[in-house]
């Protein structure tokens, strides 16, 4: 008996000894942050349209934009850069550098009612993305450089800042992101928001409470929700949607929504649109790119460029072709569409 007494308090003690060396090592191993998939930021009929703003839409250069635009409380006054035509309905207005419709609150009905629900749908939307219950708090002390983030929601009370080597979001077509910022995010000149696994823009949501500015040359990908102002410096590429409670200001920029990865028809896009010297290529498509050839209208081949090591966007060199129209095929995996090209 005596016998059974010691083993069995002996067997307790290395019971316990053994169950508390699990418990610190479990306690030294690192969590590992696993979050689902939030649910999208419902945009209302704002996201009717790829430009939305309350205080004016101004370009200079020539910036090529595929969707609808649109501004109020302001009238078209406020719109500026675009040239814009009146339509005969007088409920929107066109312009060359629009492919799509542009409204403003002064035009015929039903726009100006139009407008005032998508303004507030976009301010609804933004109070919905800012009060998502975050995953991930100030994650890399606001510097998203050289980082890939997956699906989830993110929240900064300081600048975010995106530098030159970019930033990978990565997931599948379903996830969903959603980036809650106090104050002001900046995507510096060259920078590039690369998609992966599927990811798409639509899914992404961009709620800034202070300034947004798309540096030269950047390629964004998301639907900015912003407070304050929307800035796309000189060449800046955006798939998304620019909604700000303010105004949005452009400078010879590329806008998109929503194209189809696997369609070099729908994700490929050439600006500035007239060119001057250069002219820029921007893929928003899965599909990998192998040269880009250049020919005048009489089917003379005048120029062409590797496109076997592009990222995002490529600069083409024009500046030697004379003034007038050429014909422009892109070439990619079993595949290739042809763009017209105006140079000035």
């Amino acid at each position: 008996m005596k016998n059974f007494t010691q083993n069995f308090k002996t067997t307790s003690i290395n019971l316990r000894y053994f169950l508390g060396t699990i418990l610190t090592i479990a306690l030294m191993i690192p969590a590992t942050a696993v979050s689902q998939s939030p649910s999208p930021v419902d945009l209302g009929t704002s996201g009717n349209y790829v430009v939305l703003a309350k205080s004016g839409i101004s370009t200079t250069g020539t910036t090529s934009i595929v969707g609808n635009i649109g501004v109020s409380p302001i009238d078209h006054t406020a719109i500026t850069g675009f040239s814009l035509i009146l339509d005969p309905s007088g409920q929107f207005a066109t312009s060359s550098l629009v492919d799509g419709k542009i409204y403003a609150s002064n035009y015929a009905p039903p726009t100006p009612t139009r407008l005032t629900t998508a303004v507030s749908d976009m301010e609804t939307a933004y109070t919905d993305a800012a009060g998502r219950i975050p995953d991930y708090t100030e994650l890399y002390a606001g510097d998203l450089t050289g980082q890939t983030l997956t699906t989830g929601v993110y929240k900064w009370g300081t600048n975010v800042l995106v530098s030159a080597g970019g930033v990978t979001i990565s997931g599948s077509p379903t996830d969903v992101w959603i980036f809650e910022i106090a104050q002001d995010l900046t995507v510096a000149n060259g920078a590039i928001i690369t998609l992966s696994g599927g990811a798409k823009a639509s899914n992404i949501f961009w709620q800034v409470a202070g300034q947004v500015t798309l540096g030269t040359t950047s390629d964004f990908s998301g639907n900015i929700l912003c407070q304050t102002q929307i800035a796309m410096q000189t060449g800046a590429a955006f798939d998304g949607r620019a909604l700000s409670q303010t105004a949005v200001t452009l400078d010879g920029n590329s806008i998109t929504l929503g194209a189809n990865e696997n369609s070099l028809d729908k994700g490929l896009a050439l600006y500035p649109n007239p060119a001057d010297n250069v002219v820029n290529l921007v893929n928003r498509t899965n599909i990998s790119l192998e040269k880009m050839m250049i020919y005048d209208i009489n089917g003379r081949l005048v120029g062409q460029t590797d496109l076997r090591t592009m990222q995002g966007v490529k600069a083409v060199d024009v500046s030697s072709l004379a003034s007038g129209v050429y014909v422009v095929q892109i070439i990619g995996d079993n595949a290739s569409i042809v763009k017209r090209l105006i140079k000035e």
